[in-house]
């Protein structure tokens, strides 16, 4: 059975569009709305889903993801709340991919083996660990893949042509392109440079490649998939989730919308530019 993740980046490229990733933590701001956004982001045109493990040190994200974290830390959230998230988001919803993200030490806590199992029976497709370079491939990468899940690594400006094999040798799924030096969201990318960025990740492999990293708006998106096979938007997603809290950082009834709204223009900005590539 071919996975979720590339069949639906293939089935999006047979239409001629890129594919929309999208990112919010995981009981962010509370478990009961971070599962209701969840739910609600593949109507909203999210394409897959990239779920974020809560970390207390999620030292490669930015302030936005960073606080999400908190948030969702301080509202009980763990990784086995988080698997249980997933496992309530796939009765409802068989298709879309749900990629999770995150750092290594809540896995190894919670065990290595025990961990793909319990992803794998909740449903998740893939993995994305930032804090596991290519060396390290054995403790983590290698038994995911055996275990039926996707390993997607990511790439940055400073990864040459001679680092980059290493970097794709066991990657499936896609490649995620990070397009700016730094941390999430806290810069906005050269779009003039990610086209060719692209390409030269395209020519050491034939997987998707998915650029992320300081995409905030619809015209950000667009400007992207006119040369990516997939956008991805996190910080500005988490960022709608803070800006609909109460004083008490509490979820009010826009904080869902808030989410689905800008998804939703997202999404049509990654879609216009897909039918003029069509056309």
């Amino acid at each position: 059975m071919t996975s979720r993740i590339p069949a639906r980046f293939a089935s999006n490229a047979a239409k001629g569009r890129a594919s929309l990733v999208t990112f919010i933590t995981a009981g962010d701001p509370d478990p009961a709305t971070g599962l209701a956004i969840l739910k609600a982001l593949p109507a909203a045109g999210a394409d897959v889903i990239e779920l974020g493990m809560p970390f207390s040190d999620p030292m490669a994200d930015g302030p936005a993801i960073q606080w999400s974290s908190m948030r969702a830390l301080r509202s009980g959230m763990s990784l086995a709340g988080t698997l249980a998230m997933v496992r309530d988001f796939r009765a409802g919803n068989a298709d879309t991919p749900i990629v999770l993200m995150g750092y290594y030490n809540p896995i190894y806590v919670h065990g290595v083996e025990k961990f793909l199992a319990d992803a794998k029976e909740a449903g998740v497709d893939g993995l994305i660990v930032v804090d596991l370079p290519p060396e390290e491939d054995a403790e983590l990468c290698l038994p995911a893949i055996k275990a039926g899940l996707n390993f997607i690594r990511l790439a940055t400006p400073t990864t040459d042509d001679k680092r980059l094999p290493a970097v794709l040798a066991n990657t499936s799924g896609f490649v995620y392109y990070v397009s700016i030096t730094g941390i999430t969201g806290t810069a906005t990318p050269d779009f003039s440079r990610v086209a060719g960025a692209v390409a030269r990740i395209k020519r050491h492999t034939n997987l998707p490649v998915a650029v992320g990293f300081g995409v905030k708006a619809p015209e950000h998106a667009s400007a992207i998939a006119q040369g990516a096979d997939g956008v991805v938007v996190g910080s500005a997603l988490v960022e709608a989730i803070r800006t609909s809290l109460d004083a008490e950082g509490k979820a009010t009834e826009k904080t869902v919308s808030a989410v689905t709204d800008l998804v939703s223009s997202l999404s049509r900005a990654v879609h216009a530019v897909a039918r003029r590539a069509a056309e």
